[in-house]
């Protein structure tokens, strides 16, 4: 029996093994990239760098099970940030939210950069070389570079989200970081420099403990606002450790009193006015951490969706003045479908099911299911995660970041999902938690489901991390969808979508939208993508996820379809055109104006 024994668990190391032997060996070989085609812009002249083409071709790469493969690329793309949460064993609460991430490109040249938040030493931490928010520029080909330094863009601040957005409107993405402590406006000056406008757009708000951050035009005037989440007020000297069946623990954020969250309006001369109070969004007090802004209920103007930490979510309706009403009780969409609230984490805004309008997707903590949230067209959601298979994979951890994103150019909508628990040293408390987790992919069926597709696609043989914020673009111009995770105390990981390298039928669209009297980037108009019988709508938002930014670049996967009929805009302001394009597998830039007047019967 002991032989038997022996040979029994001989066999399930090496089965065990053996995926990640064949994962890395595959991850190894390196496929020539393809450019991505770029329909000739009128008014953004740069085109999308194509990267110098690696040894190997699509044809050595093996088939594995499933059309999603992703591998990890960090130690190649030249990324060296790390992350520290500024902790010295006093167990802050602040330590276990840092921190969002933002992918944009910042520089014009059609490659998508990245910039990291970071931590601060908070009190009895000391470190030889201060930690600082990081920005790499992608300089093709999956390599990045620090330009921290001669981007101008150098902070110290202790980072918790980020939102990207033209507040000016000069056509180049500012930054706008969200901290605890004040927080950082960073003007982008057109020449791969920033500018620290904080003071003089009076946009530093104070001392509180920040969250995600969006910007949002409130009443279509063409200038982007700012909302800022605010989580707690924070007062460090007043903190007492806590102990948990014996063990160093966090404090519990209903230690906190809520606070209500701070609304900018843009005067469009370079700064901004608080508008909290009379916009109604003061009226409501929450702990705020993830949030996104969509025209959920599509009446032409943007609403704002908050997750807020053990307390209800907050659905903000905008009337179309700036004024809100929190409808998140009578929407359905303040708690889960047993009334019951949730440590609410991040959230993403997309039209899951393509039925034309946008649901919410909310992740949550440790044994509470994340929701998907189907909208239902009359101002009205449905909890559907149970039905759906959208939130059992990731019961077991506490969620943060996540995307409802199509990484299989499907044309359905797939959810990724970062996990990793609040403490650190949660093994010793509860041997069934850890404290780094895996991600957790679960793909969508089209037919109102969701599969667990994790060890398929290779996230299973990926080490595990803290995951808090994620992000999703292509990174490499190939025409699918890549990942990044902000690792809490670690670097970050940067996933490459093998999905074109591995010869997938399926094809794709990127729309770049350059608004004139809107915004530049155009950030909440609608755009839908007709091609055949299929018909997708998505929405520009500057802020999603766990406190991060991703997606200005908006993407379409189209499954066997090579041509799309049509592409409608419904820009901010009401305005509605028809561009037509013929072939798939390409970027378009649609600037406003440009295209025909859609029918006024339009959807």
């Amino acid at each position: 029996m002991k032989t038997l024994a022996r040979a029994s668990k001989l066999w399930l190391a090496v089965g065990a093994a053996l995926p990640v032997a064949l994962l890395g060996a595959w991850c190894s070989l390196r496929p020539g990239l393809a450019p991505l085609p770029v329909s000739a812009p009128r008014r953004v002249p740069p085109p999308l760098a194509t990267p110098v083409p690696p040894s190997g071709s699509v044809a050595s790469v093996p088939a594995a099970e499933g059309p999603i493969r992703l591998c990890e690329v960090t130690d190649e793309t030249g990324i060296t940030f790390e992350h520290t949460d500024g902790s010295s064993g006093q167990r802050f609460i602040v330590e276990q939210m840092t921190t969002g991430l933002a992918t944009f490109d910042y520089d014009g040249d059609g490659l998508i950069d990245i910039y990291f938040p970071n931590g601060a030493p908070l009190p009895g931490a000391t470190y030889q070389t201060p930690p600082r928010h990081a920005l790499y520029r992608n300089l093709g080909g999956m390599k990045f570079k620090d330009v921290t330094d001669e981007a101008g863009v150098v902070c110290h601040a202790f980072g918790l989200g980020i939102g990207i957005g033209d507040y000016n409107g000069d056509g180049r993405p500012d930054i706008y970081l969200n901290n605890f402590g004040p927080n950082v406006l960073f003007r982008n000056n057109g020449d791969g420099t920033f500018t620290d406008v904080t003071r003089e757009a009076g946009v530093a708000r104070g001392n509180l403990v920040g969250a995600g951050a969006c910007f949002l035009d409130l009443e279509g005037d063409g200038l982007l606002d700012l909302y800022v989440g605010n989580y707690i007020a924070l007062d460090l000297d007043r903190h007492t450790l806590h102990r948990v069946q014996g063990f160093p623990s966090y404090p519990s954020p209903r230690e906190y009193p809520p606070v209500p969250d701070t609304l900018y309006r843009n005067r469009g001369d370079g700064t901004f006015a608080d508008v909290s109070v009379p916009s109604g969004i003061a009226a409501a007090t929450g702990r705020s951490m993830g949030m996104t802004c969509s025209d959920y209920d599509r009446d032409g103007d943007t609403d704002v969706f908050l997750c807020n930490d053990v307390q209800e979510n907050f659905l903000f309706r905008n009337d179309g003045t700036g004024k809100f009403d929190e409808v998140a009780v009578r929407a359905g969409a303040a708690y889960d479908s047993s009334g019951e609230f949730m440590a609410n984490m991040g959230v993403d805004a997309a039209d899951y099911d393509n039925d034309g309008w946008f649901d919410f997707y909310t992740t949550n903590y440790q044994r509470q299911m994340p929701m998907l949230l189907r909208n239902l067209h009359d101002g009205m959601f449905e909890d559907v995660s149970r039905s759906s298979g959208a939130g059992k994979s990731a019961f077991g951890y506490v969620n943060w970041g996540a995307g409802l994103v199509d990484l299989d150019n499907d044309g359905h909508r797939d959810l990724l999902i970062g996990n990793g628990h609040t403490e650190d040293n949660i093994e010793q408390r509860d041997p069934s938690s850890t404290y780094r987790c895996p991600l957790v992919l679960l793909r969508n069926t089209g037919r109102g489901r969701f599969v667990d597709v994790s060890a398929a696609s290779g996230l299973r043989a990926l080490a595990r991390h803290a995951v808090r914020g994620v992000a999703f673009d292509d990174l490499d111009n190939d025409g699918d969808l890549d990942v990044v995770t902000l690792n809490a105390r670690e670097r970050p990981s940067v996933l490459r979508n093998w999905l074109v390298e591995r010869g997938s039928k399926n094809h794709w669209l990127q729309v770049q939208l350059r608004g004139v009297a809107t915004n530049p980037d155009g950030v909440g108009a609608h755009v839908s993508v007709t091609a055949g019988n299929l018909v997708l709508v998505d929405e520009v938002h500057s802020g999603r996820g766990y406190q991060s930014h991703w997606g200005s670049r908006l993407h379409f996967g189209l499954g066997p379809r090579q041509r799309v009929d049509r592409i409608e805009v419904r820009w901010i302001g009401g305005l509605r055109e028809v561009f037509p394009v013929t072939q798939a597998d390409q970027l378009v830039t649609l600037v406003e104006g440009e295209g025909h007047a859609a029918p006024a019967a339009s959807p």
